[in-house]
């Protein structure tokens, strides 16, 4: 079978946590995809080329349109393919904001213990991760602080754990939703890098039981697809976003505004172009490239800055 506009294109990386929050998704709602292996570290010409700036994993791409950052991409996905929701339990938007802390406190208390104990990284990752960060990726500080940062993992584990101990199958009740694949990424990317760390798991049996609940549910259906390949599709393909101004924009952006769109974090590369629609949840830009064509990249707001160009 044979990638074509409609078809999910995942730009992703197996180790990338990140991408393994989305595929987890992809399972939950029983989907087909075709997986587009990008570079761990840079240089990433074909992502660029489909992206204008942004560099990191994992982006969606559907024919002509972009999607980047896992928060964005989910959000698309559950619009397109609404049933089996991912909306469970009551939750009709604390999931995304779940996903702030899971992607920063508790992902960054998970990075700390990879690198402070038994992971190495070679001195290519190292250099890239800085250039990423934008600072000096202090290996021996992190090792330093690991004895905290197993302090700090234990406390927000338990905050899990304690979710589940009532019986309930998933985070929200009986069903698997948003918040289960924001925190399960954290506990498949320590497992995945540090065996030390994983100790902290031993004491927490309904923590554990859950996660051999979300592992079961896989990954939907996986195909592959090469990068010259996506990049053809899009640029053989048209967007579908259609151009909208946003009356509650609070700094009076609209279609047709050049802007730059870059995370506040890390990865502050700008993606700029040509605002397309706007939300208080989104941003769409349509920018130019040789070999992707005119593409649609879409970006959080959450997290991300959007600033207007003179």
């Amino acid at each position: 079978m044979t990638a074509n506009a409609q078809s999910i294109i995942f730009h992703q990386y197996d180790v990338s946590p990140f991408s393994e929050k989305v595929r987890v998704v992809f399972g939950m709602k029983g989907l087909e995809w075709y997986a587009c292996d990008q570079p761990v570290i840079m240089p990433k010409p074909e992502l660029l080329a489909l992206t204008g700036a942004y560099r990191k994993i994992p982006v969606m791409q559907i024919g002509a349109d972009i999607y980047c950052d896992s928060q964005i991409i989910i959000r698309e996905l559950e619009r397109r393919f609404p049933s089996p929701s991912l909306m469970v339990g009551g939750d009709q938007g604390l999931g995304y904001g779940v996903g702030m802390w899971t992607d920063r406190p508790l992902f960054l208390a998970v990075v700390a213990v990879l690198f402070g104990g038994d992971w190495v990284a070679d001195e290519a990752f190292v250099k890239d991760r800085e250039k990423l960060m934008g600072r000096p990726f202090d290996i021996a500080a992190m090792r330093e602080a690991a004895p905290h940062a197993h302090e700090q993992l234990r406390a927000q584990f338990d905050w899990l754990d304690s979710q589940l101990a009532d019986g309930r199958s998933f985070l929200m009740g009986d069903a698997p939703g948003l918040i289960d694949a924001d925190a399960y990424y954290n506990i498949a990317f320590l497992r995945w890098g540090s065996a030390a760390g994983t100790k902290v798991l031993n004491h927490m049996p309904h923590l554990l039981a859950w996660e051999q609940r979300i592992k079961a549910l896989g990954h939907g259906k996986r195909r592959e697809i090469s990068r010259d390949d996506a990049i053809a599709i899009a640029h053989a393909a048209t967007s579908i976003t259609t151009a909208a101004t946003d009356p509650g924009e609070p700094n009076g952006l609209k279609a047709g505004d050049r802007v730059a769109v870059s995370a506040d974090d890390y990865g502050r590369d700008p993606v700029e172009g040509e605002l397309v629609s706007s939300s208080a949840q989104h941003i769409a830009v349509r920018r130019h490239d040789a070999r992707a064509g005119d593409v649609v990249v879409h970006l959080p707001r959450a997290g991300f800055v959007v600033t207007r160009l003179g």
